[in-house]
């Protein structure tokens, strides 16, 4: 049971958030983008310290233990995510937003999207591939610890990278008529989710003393995604109706959460 929800779970986010990043990007759904980065930041903060990092106090284990796990964790996600700019920040993480890439018509101009050149369109794929895979075994650590805690950490994944995979889909996507080969290798990437789920419960089942370690690894990088990279790009100066918006869309976010694992745990 708990092996064949992992499997539907890790698809789902995997898959599923690349399509759906899809159609955020190329869709009918692309001005929902910046609502989106809000949800996922507010699902994200709820799953950590709502759901993960309650479960795995609950268990015999010093607190002070686990609260360094966490810090470990969150410093571990950090030199990760340097290791991933030094690699390829020029093909990714250095691209400007698409929201201030105008002509003088006020028409997006993504040249320098277009432009992203191949080898960097692989390093993303590679660094997408291996972010998904932790991903994978995050989640399976959720569900070895209760099928309810399982289906919403593959949630808090799944709604965290959807404005990870759009910017991927944007890098990879060298011209109008790519964007179906971009869609089939960022999903592909997305499909290794399964992998480490499925590494994760070979792993986890096998570790069960260290599972509160694993939920506290899982809330650091769930913590991690939302202050340093989702939050950071709603800190711009918006007019007072468009901040509660974006303060809305937060909340719906933990909201959600909140709502799944109600209906998890009935």
């Amino acid at each position: 049971m708990i092996f064949t929800a992992i499997v539907i779970a890790t698809l789902m986010a995997g898959i599923g958030s690349v399509w759906l990043a899809a159609l955020l990007s190329f869709g009918v759904l692309a001005r929902y983008t910046e609502h989106m980065l809000s949800l996922a930041a507010g699902a994200l903060l709820a799953t950590a310290f709502m759901h993960l990092l309650p479960e795995a106090f609950e268990a015999q284990v010093g607190a002070h233990d686990l609260f360094f796990t966490l810090l470990s964790g969150l410093i571990l996600f950090f030199l990760l995510d340097k290791a991933e700019l030094w690699h390829h920040g020029h093909e990714h993480h250095r691209q400007a937003p698409l929201e201030h890439l105008h002509d003088h018509d006020g028409v997006a101009d993504i040249h320098q999207h277009k432009q992203a050149p191949q080898a960097g369109a692989w390093a993303v794929l590679t660094g997408d591939s291996v972010h998904c895979f932790g991903d994978g075994v995050l989640i399976a650590s959720a569900f070895i610890a209760n099928m309810r805690l399982g289906v919403i950490a593959a949630l808090a994944v799944l709604a965290h990278e959807v404005p990870h995979h759009m910017g991927d889909l944007m890098v990879l996507r060298t011209d109008a008529s790519n964007k179906r080969i971009a869609l089939v290798k960022v999903s592909l990437a997305g499909a290794v989710t399964a992998l480490g789920g499925l590494t994760g419960y070979w792993l986890v089942d096998r570790l069960q003393s260290y599972l509160p370690y694993f939920l506290v690894v899982a809330s650091s990088s769930f913590i991690y995604v939302a202050l340093a990279d989702l939050i950071p790009q709603l800190q711009t100066r918006l007019t007072a109706r468009q901040t509660l918006i974006q303060i809305a869309w937060l909340l719906v976010g933990i909201a959600l959460v909140t709502w799944v694992s109600g209906l998890a745990h009935a």
